[in-house]
């Protein structure tokens, strides 16, 4: 019996390309992809970003783990399989993202060397910004606004990340931002003088 693939006539010629809409946007397209823990700030940091590199004139848009999850990956669990498929989609949307000259902030803990490496190079290592969200587990705990490490203390949450999951440190961070020593406004200042250069638009 043939694969569905079989069927399948993927179009590029005549769509227009990457280079056409940066030149419209005046930007460089990228994914900065924030990884951390639950509660080390990755979405507040990627909020924050956002409004500042709009205040300057560049189009953005920001994934983040649980509107993704809530929608385009509903049916998704949080077995390793899942886990990685979730990550695989997100690179994907990101790729096409990419393509159209957009800014694109992701909030993904992504926790292993592997699930963010196979982001990378779906991607693209050269598109690839990768800014690790640091904050110590006791620190994301004392925050834990959603109520979710309490609920993996007690056993209610299985293969919770940092509790009953691991999280490898990443070895290959362009920028690692401290959130409990920074203030949102230092934070946002250290990923934007990496970024800038990357993104700004040469006539």
């Amino acid at each position: 019996m043939p694969s569905p693939r079989e069927n399948i006539f993927p179009v590029f010629n005549g769509i227009l390309s990457r280079a056409e809409k940066e030149v419209f946007l005046r930007q460089r397209s990228c994914v900065i992809w924030l990884t951390g823990l639950s509660g080390a700030g990755k979405t507040t940091l990627a909020n924050h970003l956002e409004k500042e590199l709009f205040s300057r004139g560049y189009f953005t848009q920001i994934l983040d783990g649980d509107n993704i999850r809530s929608g385009v990956n509903s049916n998704l669990g949080f077995s390793d399989a899942d886990r990685y498929e979730n990550i695989r989609r997100i690179a994907e949307i990101s790729k096409l993202f990419l393509n159209c000259g957009i800014i694109t902030i992701n909030c993904f803990i992504s926790p292993t060397e592997d699930i963010r490496e196979m982001a990378r190079s779906i991607i693209g290592k050269d598109d690839f910004i990768e800014i690790y969200v640091n904050a110590p587990l006791s620190v994301c705990e004392r925050r834990d606004v959603k109520g979710l490490y309490s609920k993996a203390r007690r056993g209610e949450i299985k293969e919770f990340t940092g509790i009953t999951a691991p999280f490898e440190t990443p070895q290959h961070a362009d920028v690692e931002i401290r959130t409990d020593l920074l203030s949102i406004d230092d934070s946002v200042e250290k990923i934007l003088k990496f970024v800038l250069p990357y993104i700004e638009f040469m006539k």
